[in-house]
């Protein structure tokens, strides 16, 4: 369990009589499984925590027995009750030095009897930046955070992949959204919903207006539903064949959009279904070559052998070059070698 979650669990179970697991696990976004584990983890570190079944229980800890919060700001509270950043993340908030204050303060009030262990802090680090990833540019959380918390419209230029320039748009956030280490603006464009990466809001102001988001919506509910769009939304569907040796490294590069029928496997490779946002991302497969084998539909098949074709050509020898390789090749043979 991460320090800033357990901060969070303890600010659920003291604010509350009874809660349930579900709830629990709706409120920091994790598994039934996960909160199993992490209430586990507070009685073993000698916590009070109860739980009591049937349909007016739930999970509670006992009255005076939890941490000591007002040894906390009010600041050192809101920056820790962030659940999920790792080190990074928090510096790019500016939110590092409080979280730290705040967990040195958590640290000094728990419970001793596992003292002969190691802190978790020490031997647990979380980074969930994606691999290789160059220095983001643009527009830095930190800098955006004071007019997303002030509730007010922006004017941000925006330069989209799938557009020929930057666009000036007018939006309404509802917060800054970290997802597999990349930050996102959540907001709405004209009763919209989007998700805006940082890195691609090339300027940004504050429009003297308030903010008009859409009638019960929050930040968790807009992004949870944006994210499930963006994993899920599909428009075409291939069926293809992956060689056995290659079936891994395509489910960790198309996670959930990858489903394999596990009635179709064979030696020589699994069947699968591979859905696309539109035909143009098919090309997401050309790294694979030979190792995959796509059977439809026509028009993802007809759209890789383009792309193949473009490619082969694009890398073609010029016919200057090949006359040069004949000429050399003629004066090699022209040759003569003196025997000994």
């Amino acid at each position: 369990m991460t320090p800033d979650r357990f901060f969070s669990l303890m600010l659920l179970l003291e604010s509350r009589d009874a809660v349930t697991t579900q709830e629990l696990a709706s409120a920091l976004g994790v598994s039934l499984r996960t909160i199993t584990r992490d209430l586990n983890w507070l009685r073993d570190a000698g916590l009070p925590v109860t739980a009591q079944r049937g349909r007016v229980g739930g999970v509670s800890m006992l009255p005076g027995s939890g941490l000591d919060l007002t040894r906390l700001t009010p600041g050192e509270r809101d920056h820790l009750s962030l659940t999920g950043l790792d080190e990074k993340q928090r510096r790019e908030l500016d939110a590092s030095v409080e979280s730290r204050r705040a967990l040195s303060k958590i640290v000094a009030t728990r419970s001793r009897r596992v003292h002969e262990l190691l802190p978790l802090t020490d031997v647990v680090h979380v980074d969930s930046r994606p691999w290789l990833r160059t220095r983001a540019s643009g527009t830095t959380p930190a800098s955006l955070i004071g007019s997303v918390r002030r509730g007010r419209r922006l004017r941000i230029e925006y330069d989209s992949p799938r557009e020929p320039g930057p666009r000036d748009l007018v939006v309404d956030p509802y917060g800054l959204l970290a997802k597999a280490g990349i930050w996102y603006l959540v907001a709405d464009c004209a009763q919209v919903p989007q998700m805006y990466r940082l890195e691609r809001i090339m300027t940004w102001q504050e429009v003297d207006q308030p903010r008009r988001i859409r009638e019960h919506q929050t930040l968790a509910t807009v992004a949870a539903a944006l994210v499930d769009q963006w994993e899920h939304h599909h428009t075409i569907e291939v069926s293809a064949t992956i060689d056995q040796a290659q079936i891994e490294r395509a489910r960790r590069i198309f996670g959930q959009r990858l489903v394999r029928d596990d009635h179709e496997a064979s030696a020589a490779g699994h069947k699968v279904t591979i859905r696309f946002r539109c035909l143009e991302d098919v090309r997401a497969l050309l790294p694979f070559g030979s190792a995959i084998t796509v059977h439809g539909p026509t028009e993802a098949r007809a759209h890789l052998r383009a792309l193949v074709t473009d490619l082969a050509q694009h890398y073609a020898p010029s016919p200057t070059s090949c006359a040069s390789q004949v000429a050399c090749a003629d004066q090699v043979r022209s040759l003569s070698i003196p025997t000994c």
